[in-house]
């Protein structure tokens, strides 16, 4: 859920005029788009469906606005759903489009972490507007700083770490944001050996869901606690 003062963050950032890359959802999403649009910028929006299912619906018109002076890609073939499996899929794309990931609010189980973790793994910049310690909201970007992420007042600190690097191949700069297991990964986790099992029975074994369990799974892979082998196989790395 977003908020206003995701808002406020996304127009006091826009104006730098960067390549802005984000996910076409609600609330955050659709909020860094039209900032983007409106202020002249290029934006790329990255699909978790088909190019011909426009999510939000609502959307459609912000789609036509974004292909204008930017460009809409998906992974996905034509006429396929935004089924909820597909995102945290489609986050490593975004992510690794960037010279870096933003994360503005996020609570610990939010998908904005996954691309955080992503941004990582392929040696993006991850930077984090900290928050209350008392506010659920901000939990996962005060432990991204924590575990490395640089701290976001305003556009002027992304500015600032970027912009000497931001036309030359990216290495890098950032230590590795290792998280200790959460309870429920630590779950997985015992239930994971070096004999390889099918992620259905891993799901059945801790009575989760096939789609949560395989967002968690690929924290545990950026944290090289399992290794995932073809068809969906997992293992203890």
């Amino acid at each position: 859920m977003w908020t206003e003062y995701d808002a406020n963050h996304c127009r006091g950032i826009i104006p730098i005029r960067p390549y802005c890359c984000q996910r076409a959802g609600r609330g955050i999403d659709t909020a860094a788009h039209r900032a983007t649009v409106g202020n002249g910028s290029r934006t790329i929006a990255v699909f978790g469906s088909g190019l011909d299912v426009v999510y939000p619906a609502e959307n459609r018109k912000l789609a036509e606005q974004i292909c204008e002076k930017g460009t809409i890609i998906t992974e996905f073939p034509l006429g396929t759903s935004p089924d909820r499996g597909n995102f945290p899929q489609r986050n490593r794309i975004i992510s690794g489009l960037c010279h870096g990931t933003l994360v503005v609010e996020a609570g610990d189980k939010s998908g904005a972490i996954l691309t955080a973790f992503n941004a990582v793994d392929q040696s993006r910049d991850v930077f984090a507007v900290p928050g209350r310690i008392t506010d659920k909201k901000s939990r996962g970007c005060n432990r991204l700083i924590e575990n490395g992420a640089v701290p976001v007042k305003g556009a002027d600190d992304i500015i600032r770490d970027i912009n000497p690097r931001m036309f030359k191949p990216v290495t890098g700069v950032q230590k590795k944001i290792n998280f200790d297991l959460s309870r429920e990964e630590k779950m997985i986790f015992e239930h994971l050996d070096h004999d390889p099992i099918h992620v259905d029975d891993l799901a059945k074994a801790v009575n989760m869901d096939i789609s949560y369990i395989l967002q968690l799974l690929l924290k545990m892979e950026l944290k090289n606690a399992v290794q995932q082998l073809g068809g969906k196989q997992f293992v203890k790395a």
